[in-house]
């Protein structure tokens, strides 16, 4: 059937709230007169039997006439008064020399349109006939819409609350946790030294032990409070001039004794060439141990980590595009950014889950241990430094997690 819809993309724009070939489908169907207005009167939908009650009724053109000014012979400013009252339906007598006839004029709050039901009669004198147990049936599927939506919403804002409840209960947990465990690996220290007298060779590996366990509990309350800073939107970014050799050549020499005890070979390739630049010393160490933490957790044995850092080109996109002449140069100059990449021979990554292992509390093998927060935070910290972080890997075919680092500032 044809209906007609005067300027609807002008009136929406390219987002409505309601589907309109949808819409239209629906009053096209129903044996009554309905159109959709806007506040002004300009009919946005209007279904075929309107059409035929407008044509009777309306002395001009339907798209050249305005549907309360020419039929209802009222000032849209009005109705709108009305409706900011609190008015959500109206009832006016339409004033036509054709006869008499009624409008009901409904508000949808949520589009902002006006839903008008024309009748040839007063529709307490309409009785109880088919087309107003339809136009009931029509009221009770909008206010069930309208119903749904405010319960969505209601519910993911309850969402929202338990997730900022949950980041703060994160954040005081640790900030409670961190000084003792400061402490506690202060005094591991101080009797390995022997300062507070010599120890034999099973106090040494007892307390070796607990050291390390101390150590793995102060990386965690580090995790929480990073990730409690990201949730938060309060990370504090301390950007200097650093240099990325010494950074993971600090990093990985603390590392190597716990590669040692598992027995695991790790391999450090940093080649000579790579710049200084702008980064967080702090930040971008905790994103490496992060990774290494990871492969470490799933290589086995007699199996090999590398480490490999190195400048190298990144091809992003520009505001401005550049001729393919100039970007051809541009690529076979110097390198714009620096790659770090962390590879292991685990048993791999399935494809479908190379995404959701960057997401919050995810752990792919649930065999293995951790909280699935390192990897997140690792993903964040270097999009904090404007890189990008992303996995190459196949079934037992190992892993290799790589993250590239702009070196030139915006």
């Amino acid at each position: 059937m044809a209906r007609r819809a005067i300027s609807v993309e002008e009136q929406l724009g390219e987002s409505p709230s309601l589907s309109m070939n949808r819409l239209a489908g629906v009053l096209d169907v129903l044996d009554q007169a309905l159109l959709i207005v806007d506040r002004g009167g300009r009919v946005l939908l209007a279904n075929p039997r309107a059409e035929r009650f407008l044509d009777t009724h309306l002395p001009a053109r339907l798209a050249e006439s305005n549907l309360f000014a020419d039929l209802l012979h009222l000032d849209a400013r009005m109705i709108g008064e009305q409706i900011a009252s609190g008015e959500h339906e109206l009832g006016m007598q339409v004033v036509s020399p054709k006869g008499r006839a009624f409008a009901r004029i409904r508000w949808l709050p949520e589009t902002d349109w006006l839903v008008v039901q024309l009748e040839t009669s007063h529709p307490e004198e309409a009785g109880a006939g088919g087309d107003g147990a339809m136009q009931h049936r029509v009221e009770e599927l909008l206010q069930e819409r309208e119903t749904t939506y405010r319960n969505l919403l209601a519910a993911y804002l309850r969402l929202q609350e338990v997730n900022r409840q949950k980041t703060v209960f994160l954040a005081s947990a640790a900030h409670e946790l961190k000084t003792p465990l400061a402490v506690i690996k202060g005094y591991y220290d101080l009797l390995l030294s022997g300062s507070l007298g010599k120890l034999t060779d099973k106090q040494r590996d007892i307390l070796q032990e607990s050291k390390e366990s101390c150590e793995r509990l102060v990386r965690l309350v580090s995790m929480f409070l990073n990730y409690s800073a990201l949730e938060s939107g309060k990370l504090v970014m301390h950007l200097r001039e650093n240099d990325m050799r010494d950074c993971l050549v600090e990093l990985t020499t603390r590392w190597r004794e716990a590669f040692v005890r598992k027995g695991v070979r790790l391999e450090v390739s940093i080649a000579a060439e790579t710049p200084i630049f702008t980064f967080d010393y702090q930040k971008m160490q905790q994103t490496v141990a992060n990774l290494l933490d990871n492969a470490l957790k799933h290589t086995p044995p007699g199996g090999t980590v590398t480490l490999s850092c190195g400048p190298t080109f990144w091809e992003r996109r520009a505001t401005e595009e550049q001729p393919a002449v100039e970007r051809r140069r541009e690529r076979q100059s110097r390198p714009n950014s620096v790659r770090v990449s962390v590879s292991d021979t685990g048993p791999g990554i399935a494809a479908e889950h190379h995404q959701e292992i960057f997401e919050d509390f995810v752990r792919v093998d649930r065999s293995s241990s951790g909280m699935g927060m390192g990897l997140a935070i690792a993903k964040r910290l270097v999009q904090a430094h404007r890189g990008k972080l992303w996995v190459d890997s196949e079934l037992r075919c190992g892993s290799t997690f790589t993250f590239l680092l702009p070196i030139e500032k915006e």
